[in-house]
């Protein structure tokens, strides 16, 4: 017998509709016409169901030992959460456009206090300028009818990257074309002149791991090493993305 959907609340605001529900274990969050943004199991909020997630996890493993981070787009908050729990963080930024997600995301979906991280409202392309520089910056503005226009916005992505710091990686949660590439992969081709990873995963979309600099590699060893060494402690096997990444063609 199929759970039953409980509506725990829904919001109004300038953008549409923001709903919260429960099936079962799980809460979901969701924009406009039920369209499914973020899942929770409320018995571990950093917990990550979906692949994507899971993908743009294995990126922050690119990195040694990063400190900072910063989140374009917060969501529910569980991969902000899994990496406040994983990995060796000591500042976390998050830019969310919609008030009430934040309000929503603490009182349903489990995001806890952390003093780690500060969460600030507004349009990640007015407030990517003020943010601070990071080693890690994930990209992830989906709207109910999907991808933002940062996701293609030529000047945007570029400031991403520039406010890595050395050494640092942006993550990308980007959409998939009919072809498997990701949606707009010559403007993803030429902006970081085919310098960085994707990572394509079951629910349809490409994540894109790209480097601060066209000097920086990846360092695949090192990477799975990370990976495999976590895999135990979290649950899941992170590992595996890496079978699937691909360099940009």
């Amino acid at each position: 017998m199929a759970e039953t959907e409980v509506l725990l609340e829904e919001v109004i605001d300038d953008h549409g509709r923001i709903r919260v529900v429960e099936v079962g274990p799980y809460r979901f969050l969701e924009f406009g016409e039920e369209v499914e943004q973020s899942c929770v199991f409320t018995q571990d909020p950093a917990w990550l169901e979906y692949d994507y997630n899971r993908a743009m996890l294995l990126g922050a493993l690119c990195h040694p030992q990063p400190r900072r981070a910063l989140f374009l787009g917060l969501g529910a908050g569980t991969l902000t959460q899994a990496c406040l729990k994983w990995l060796p963080l000591e500042a976390v930024e998050a830019l969310e456009l919609r008030p009430a997600v934040p309000r929503l995301a603490r009182q349903h979906l489990g995001l806890g206090e952390d003093p780690r991280l500060q969460i600030r409202i507004g349009d990640a392309l007015e407030l990517l300028d003020s943010a601070e520089p990071a080693d890690l910056i994930f990209v992830d503005l989906y709207t109910d009818v999907g991808p933002s226009s940062a996701h293609l916005a030529w000047r945007f992505l570029e400031n991403c990257q520039a406010k890595l710091n050395p050494g640092g990686w942006l993550m990308i949660n980007q959409w998939s074309a009919t072809d498997g590439k990701p949606l707009g992969a010559a403007l993803l081709r030429g902006l970081f002149r085919h310098h960085y990873w994707e990572c394509p995963v079951v629910e349809g979309n490409v994540i894109l791991l790209v480097p601060a600099s066209l000097e920086q590699e990846l360092d695949q060893p090192e990477t799975r090493r990370r990976a495999r060494e976590l895999t135990p402690q979290i649950g899941f096997d992170v590992e595996s993305y890496l079978d699937n990444l691909r360099a940009a063609t």
